[in-house]
């Protein structure tokens, strides 16, 4: 299983744990996707965007099982990030830390 990442601030964990679907953080919505890492772009995405918040939730999900829809698009530094063009379902969440 290949995994990617998603960050999520306490309040948006919270709604998606009691929504059981997460339609984007501000972020997201205004992108129209849901924004996702690798394991190799997780920590620069930490940093850049979630260095002060406290209580951030990471989510893995199986790419694999995502993969019809995943777009892999360039992003920081020429890099492909996983981009999700739907909402993400709590049922597919494979990892909570």
């Amino acid at each position: 299983m290949t995994t990617v990442f998603k960050l999520l601030r306490a309040p948006e964990w919270a709604a998606f744990e009691r929504d059981g679907s997460f339609a984007g953080s501000p972020d997201d919505l205004r992108d129209g996707f849901i924004h996702m890492s690798t394991a190799e772009q997780l920590e620069g995405t930490r940093a850049k965007y979630f260095a002060d918040e406290p209580g951030v939730v990471l989510l893995g999900l199986d790419a694999d099982a995502l993969a019809a829809e995943i777009r892999w698009e360039e992003s920081r530094g020429g890099m492909l990030f996983p981009h999700l063009y739907r909402p993400l379902q709590l049922t597919e969440v494979t990892r909570i830390e």
